[in-house]
């Protein structure tokens, strides 16, 4: 159906990612920090002016809002969902979005850090967008596109389908969320209050994604615990714990097992965080792989090492704990399910070709899946993600708006 409508997407995107929303996985509060509720109390005024009354913040951080079924007959209620926050891995504040229009195919130097340039060797992707409009930040801090480029396409959506009411749709329920980064995005959801049969994240990169699996991913911790004395009488006596620590890293595999060593559907150990002294060192991992079975191999492996470490070291000893964290959605949604083949045809309808792909990480869907609402990960066009060389096509945030336009309609047929 022929619909009149100026795409909103890239001022909207401008916007969003000048406002500072980087969370803090230190942080004990949830929301992690105060700062993502300044997006969303924006997002919820948007939503207002745009004629849905009962969009609302609650008192966690996140942004509810309903665009009414405007069909008779009973069509499952889909949910759209974006997270607010960005990742801790560089800065998010100060951010200055820059948009190279008609992108000629050379390499992006960014202007505040001239050493952080967008290699089209180091991307391939960009190849691929030759002649769209490029949007950046300036070299000092991510851009924020993971993940405002979701928030500005479903915002982009909600403006649409306000001024093209002739277009059929269900009931559509809206969600922003607080903390995906830090992996409690739905931590605090009230998920019979969201009221969905079937949700999509907009989440996910290339032009024409439809992610339906994911790592599963568990937390490891380990503890060292040496033995302090004074250092001008130590002899014999202390055992570091920071050594333990070292030694103990030292032990990990070299050449496997790490994010910088694999790819495609590889998984990894990856130690994130140590803080310690002499007396008692503490070592963070994340555990990531696609087949789920591999992540208890995973914890063993790293627990044999410590225990070479400690056992090497009469009077030290060490604590672990595995925490469960999020888990592949494949084992929801499957990989042929209905709304899976609905996103591909609204891909296609747009005049795209559909691309699977897993996603080496995680998405506020993939908890969502498990917490009864299955929920795949759609395209956005967000790429080099939780850099400063994070990048977005314009046209790419269109068409995925153009494709949640043909999908909605596409639900509201009959069976």
């Amino acid at each position: 159906m022929a619909i009149s409508y100026q795409h909103t997407v890239l001022d909207r995107f401008l916007t969003y990612v000048k406002i500072d929303t980087q969370s803090d996985p230190f942080s004990d509060r949830f929301p992690s920090t105060e700062k993502q509720k300044d997006l969303a109390r924006l997002l919820v005024s948007q939503l207002q002016t745009l004629g849905y009354a009962d969009a609302e913040m609650d008192a966690n951080g996140y942004v509810y809002a309903t665009i009414p079924s405007n069909v008779q007959q009973e069509v499952p209620v889909l949910c759209f969902c974006a997270h607010m926050d960005t990742a801790p891995d560089c800065s998010g504040k100060g951010v200055k979005p820059i948009v190279h229009y008609r992108y000629d195919g050379r390499d992006l130097v960014l202007p505040d850090d001239q050493s952080q340039v967008i290699r089209v060797a180091d991307h391939p992707y960009l190849a691929e967008k030759i002649g769209d409009d490029i949007v950046t930040a300036s070299g000092t801090t991510l851009l924020g596109a993971d993940d405002k480029a979701g928030v500005a396409i479903i915002m982009d959506l909600a403006a649409c389908l306000a001024s093209n009411k002739q277009l059929p749709h269900g009931k559509i329920r809206l969600l922003f969320t607080p903390d995906e980064e830090v992996g409690r995005g739905v931590d605090k959801l009230d998920m019979q209050k969201l009221g969905a049969d079937f949700g999509y994240t907009l989440d996910a990169g290339e032009a024409g994604s439809v992610e339906t699996e994911n790592f599963s991913a568990n937390g490891f911790t380990v503890e060292f615990y040496g033995i302090a004395a004074h250092p001008g009488s130590a002899k014999g006596k202390m055992i570091n714990a920071i050594k333990l620590a070292a030694q103990f890293i030292d032990k990990l595999p070299g050449d496997e097992l790490s994010p910088e060593t694999t790819s495609d559907r590889q998984g990894f150990v990856h130690p994130v965080h140590i803080s310690g002294h002499a007396e008692k060192a503490t070592l963070q991992f994340i555990l990531r792989d696609f087949n789920t079975a591999k992540l208890d191999a995973f914890a063993a492996m790293l627990q044999g090492l410590a225990d070479e470490v400690v056992n090497a070291h009469p009077g030290s000893r060490a604590v672990y704990q595995v925490k469960e964290q999020y888990r592949n959605m494949v084992e929801v949604i499957g990989r042929n399910s209905r709304q899976v083949t609905l996103a591909e045809e609204a891909i296609r309808r747009v005049g795209l070709q559909p691309r699977s792909l897993p996603i080496r990480g995680g998405t506020d869907g993939a908890r969502l899946s498990f917490m009864g609402l299955p929920c795949p990960n759609l395209f956005t066009g967000e790429m080099a993600l939780h850099s400063c060389q994070e990048y977005v096509s314009v046209q790419d945030m269109q068409q995925s708006v153009n494709m949640l336009v043909e999908l909605v309609q596409l639900w509201a047929l009959p069976n």
